[in-house]
């Protein structure tokens, strides 16, 4: 509605609205047509008015059976709203608020061939201080004014948590590179930019895919699938992987590839420096050889997986896509472990 008093209101599409909640989850059966209305959210003044309006219209959570309760997800508008509002509402200092001096926005990609603002997304992973994987919608945020990633907020959507809103900052006195960042460094790195203007060129155009961030420890790293299309053509080809993590950045055939680039440049680097100060490498020759026999073999589990989930966006099934995601986390950061062991 636009009519509640004393809220700020907001244009969604068409219109504009001033109260918004997830307070209701409406069931369809697809065999016969029957609708069932669950209240996930009794404290909703609106849902109580309806509630007795219409008797006998709405039930509680507790009586929707178990196995579609497991299907429930937070939805991606009313989120989309929250983190709207929420780039001006995180600041609790009246003068800073009344000074908007630490405003937030969403950060910027490059898709296709076109710049646009990186919407929320679903995926699966191990929030900092839980045991379990869990399925949570996810969007990052940037200052106001700048490109450096300072936060991300969370909508957990388990039984357990679901409707739980979590932000985690990064800390100020480290920069972490934004998604525009990322791009800007992806243009600028020659070998990269000399590639897809060649590829612009024969009857072809470049598409970038979207820029999929992956958290590995204190850090994140970003993989972006670089796609050709001939114009006489709908169907895109995939034709590189680019891998960047801290500061390397690397376009290969493949993951496993780029992966290989990115992080053997790291364990290069370092085997430099150290013969560099006159310090005898730390690995012996048979450990180095096991270590380069299990980067290898997660190097190629990471291009396996990677493909998996390439599928499974294709074809809309975004649980074996958010799971394909989990699982390529999970081996990128024992790639990770393996790397710095060998350092």
């Amino acid at each position: 509605t636009h009519r509640y008093p004393y809220s700020e209101p907001l244009k969604l599409g068409n219109r504009r609205i001033n109260y918004m909640r997830n307070s209701v989850k409406i069931v369809v059966d697809a065999y016969h047509g029957t609708v069932d209305l669950y209240v996930a959210d009794e404290e909703d003044p609106l849902v109580k008015v309806y509630g007795k309006i219409f008797p006998g219209v709405f039930k509680s959570m507790g009586e929707m059976p178990e196995s579609l309760r497991s299907h429930v997800r937070y939805p991606v508008d009313f989120f989309d709203v929250q983190a709207a509002l929420y780039r001006s509402y995180h600041m609790t200092d009246p003068t800073v608020f009344y000074n908007k001096e630490d405003m937030w926005e969403a950060p910027r990609e490059i898709f296709g061939s076109q710049e646009q603002i990186m919407k929320s997304y679903y995926l699966i992973m191990k929030l900092p201080g839980e045991d379990e994987p869990e399925f949570i919608l996810l969007v990052p945020f940037v200052p106001t004014g700048k490109e450096n990633m300072i936060s991300w907020m969370a909508a957990r959507c388990d039984p357990e948590h679901y409707g739980r809103l979590v932000l985690y900052q990064f800390p100020k006195e480290k920069v972490i590179f934004g998604p525009a960042q990322i791009e800007a460094r992806i243009d600028q790195t020659p070998e990269i930019s000399e590639q897809m203007t060649l590829w612009s060129q024969a009857g072809s155009r470049v598409v970038r895919g979207n820029l999929l961030v992956i958290p590995i420890e204190d850090s994140l790293m970003y993989v972006e699938a670089i796609y050709l299309q001939a114009e006489s053509a709908q169907l895109p080809e995939l034709k590189r992987v680019i891998v960047s993590y801290e500061k390397q950045i690397s376009m290969e055939k493949t993951l496993a590839e780029a992966l290989a680039k990115v992080f053997g440049g790291r364990r290069a680097a370092a085997a430099v420096a150290a013969t560099e100060v006159g310090e005898e490498l730390s690995v012996p020759q048979t450990t180095a050889a096991t270590m380069s026999t299990q980067w290898t073999v997660l190097a190629r589990d990471a291009q396996g997986i990677y493909a998996q989930a390439i599928e499974a966006q294709k074809s809309g099934d975004w649980a074996a896509y958010g799971a394909s995601l989990k699982r390529l986390e999970e081996t990128l950061q024992a790639l990770e472990r393996v790397a710095s062991e060998s350092q």
